[in-house]
């Protein structure tokens, strides 16, 4: 339909329509003290975790004072979290250990190692390992990644697109609702077209989800240059910037489907039922990718899998284990999808808009 036909015909352009629509739904947003306040307090709570994360050992650093005399300093001088204090007698160890002034002594004695750890009440262990003998050590990988860390990547990946996925779906999914069931769809109907309705929805919380995500992957990238930390400068850094492109075209997926389930519905009290469907294809891989972060195999899976590619994708960029064709294969994929999903949502979302009563099952919203 031209600009001229829709004018004659008292109904506003589709573009300028979606435009009106996504401006009203961004300034909803931002007048909410309560949005502005959860994200704020969610930004400050992510960059204090990068702070604690890269200066925790340095805050909660704890050093071990240890007595020697001249003879035995050397055994444990320039040792990485020991003070060495020298005394000039082992009696005088002996006594600074007895009255906790440390908490271990090292002195000479007769038998193999040469060494005698001195304790008070227990053994102390780590002074005891460090003079221990130990074989010679070979790593077939030094620079693999540690297990742990890769756990918490993973979990922080998910956690970010979990969270801003529910939010603003559901944001998408109850506006839906309360202009259906205020009727004031109805009205909007009468001078715009139903398809720009969703796509001014999906448009302007699209908007403030890539804004709160680029804000994110910002304070990360922030902290790391605060604190120096070449994990999140090097290591998280591309990583961070597939994590933003993909949940990008993904979140628009994620956001016209829940428009589209919001619409089947009258009442809020059915949204529950309506957008379960979506939480699940949310959750599921969410939890996969977790349970699965240092499975090869699964996670190459689940990179070719729409709902989970914006998660496994950066976490195999950080393991290393993708071809450069790779990440750009899981995006097209992913936009393909979308573009279907997009599709799909429209027909339901059209045709279902002004059905009231109960619920409206999918494809009973997919016939004419």
């Amino acid at each position: 339909m031209t600009t001229a036909t829709a004018a004659r015909r008292g109904r506003t352009p589709f573009a300028q329509a979606a435009a009106i629509v996504a401006q009203r739904e961004i300034m909803t947003k931002l007048r909410s003290k309560a949005f502005l306040v959860s994200t704020a307090l969610f930004v400050g709570a992510i960059f204090v975790m990068v702070l604690l994360s890269s200066l925790g050992p340095q805050l909660f650093d704890s050093t071990t004072r240890v007595a020697v005399t001249e003879q035995t300093a050397s055994a444990i001088e320039g040792v990485e979290g020991y003070e060495v204090e020298v005394l000039g007698s082992a009696q005088a160890v002996r006594e600074a250990v007895e009255s906790g002034d440390v908490s271990a002594g090292v002195l000479q004695d007769d038998g193999p190692s040469g060494l005698l750890v001195v304790g008070d009440r227990e053994a102390p262990t780590g002074v005891l390992q460090l003079l221990s003998v130990q074989p010679e050590l070979e790593l077939l990988d030094p620079n693999a990644p540690d297990p742990m860390l890769t756990y918490f990547i993973g979990i922080a990946f998910g956690i970010v697109f979990f969270s801003s996925a529910i939010t603003f779906g559901q944001t998408i999914a109850q506006s839906v609702v309360e202009e259906k069931q205020s009727r004031i769809v109805e009205i909007m109907l009468a001078t715009v077209p139903a398809r720009a309705i969703l796509a001014g929805k999906v448009l302007g919380n699209s908007i403030l989800a890539f804004g709160q995500i680029a804000l994110i992957a910002g304070v990360v990238l922030l902290g790391g240059a605060v604190t120096g930390s070449q994990l999140l400068l090097d290591g998280l850094g591309m990583p961070i910037i597939w994590f933003v492109a993909l949940f990008t075209i993904g979140f628009v997926m994620l956001a016209a489907l829940y428009a589209a389930a919001a619409a089947l519905v009258s009442r809020s009290e059915d949204l529950g039922s309506a957008s379960s469907p979506l939480m699940m294809l949310i959750m599921i891989p969410y939890i996969l990718v977790i349970i699965f972060n240092n499975n090869p195999l699964a996670l190459q899976i689940m990179s070719y899998v729409p709902f989970s590619a914006p998660v496994a994708v950066p976490m195999r960029v950080y393991l290393g284990t993708m071809e450069w064709w790779e990440p750009l294969l899981s995006l097209a994929i992913l936009a393909a999808t979308t573009v279907g999903a997009i599709l799909f949502a429209a027909l339901v979302y059209e045709r279902s808009l002004l059905k009231t009563g109960a619920m409206v099952k999918w494809r009973d919203a997919l016939k004419r």
